[in-house]
């Protein structure tokens, strides 16, 4: 006779908010890195252009695509499914009473990381992936087009896990096991990049997450990634041998 527990499959409120951020994390991120990696994908864009222009379009097309597979599908997701959050609980709103505090650690941690991103980037372990258009001749717009890729990609990239993936689990769980969660994502996310960017990324999602607690708001998280990631982009353009800014 084949014994065995018994398992209660019912289904909560908490289940809801809990299981679902983490599932649609999950899933969407998934797709955006394996579209983002494709090289199929990769060689439709360098069939059909020059070196240059297929590394630009083909930049462009993995943060647009980012932004909309973490930042917009998912949340319409929870937004449906789990309609007592609004996009001002997930953080996207701006809050009087928040906002000198949100303001003065966007600067301050801005002040501590764009320095230490400026130095990494020079590196030559850092130069053989960013800039990540690997476009020979740089122009005006293409260096546009970098910042607004950017731009575009880490607020869908924030707006996941700072509002998606937090905000409901620190309802349902609680401030220390919502976070606990979040950062070992996050931090996963980090492994194709390195083991220095997967340690960093967990002393860092740890203040982002208390930070946007403590705001209200994803803006202080979004604000500082943007500001590494855009230093990151524009040194490693400055100094990469490879690359050249017309």
């Amino acid at each position: 006779m084949l014994e065995h527990f018994e398992v209660n499959v019912g289904w909560s409120t908490t289940d809801t908010r809990v299981f679902l951020p983490i599932f649609f994390a999950l899933v969407f991120f998934i797709l955006y890195w394996f579209t983002a990696q494709s090289i199929k994908i990769k060689n439709f864009f360098f069939v059909k252009n020059n070196t240059d222009k297929a590394s630009i379009k083909h930049f462009f097309f993995t943060k647009i695509f980012g932004f909309f597979s973490m930042g917009v599908i998912p949340t319409f997701l929870c937004l449906f499914f789990i309609p007592e959050f609004s996009l001002a609980d997930y953080g996207l709103t701006i809050i009087p009473e928040t906002t000198m505090f949100t303001l003065t650690w966007t600067l301050g941690l801005s002040i501590l990381v764009i320095p230490l991103a400026y130095f990494s980037a020079k590196k030559p372990k850092n130069l053989l992936n960013y800039p990540q258009i690997r476009a020979r001749f740089w122009t005006k717009k293409t260096f546009f087009i970098n910042l607004l890729g950017w731009f575009l990609y880490l607020f869908g990239y924030e707006f996941l896990f700072r509002g998606t993936l937090l905000i409901p689990l620190e309802d349902a769980l609680g401030v220390w096991p919502a976070i606990a969660i979040n950062v070992a994502l996050y931090s996963a996310t980090h492994i194709p990049k390195g083991l220095d960017e997967t340690l960093g990324a967990i002393p860092l999602g740890v203040v982002l997450c208390l930070l946007t607690l403590a705001s209200g708001t994803i803006w202080i998280a979004f604000i500082v990634h943007l500001a590494m990631a855009w230093t990151n982009s524009i040194t490693a353009l400055k100094h990469n041998p490879e690359t050249h800014f017309k």
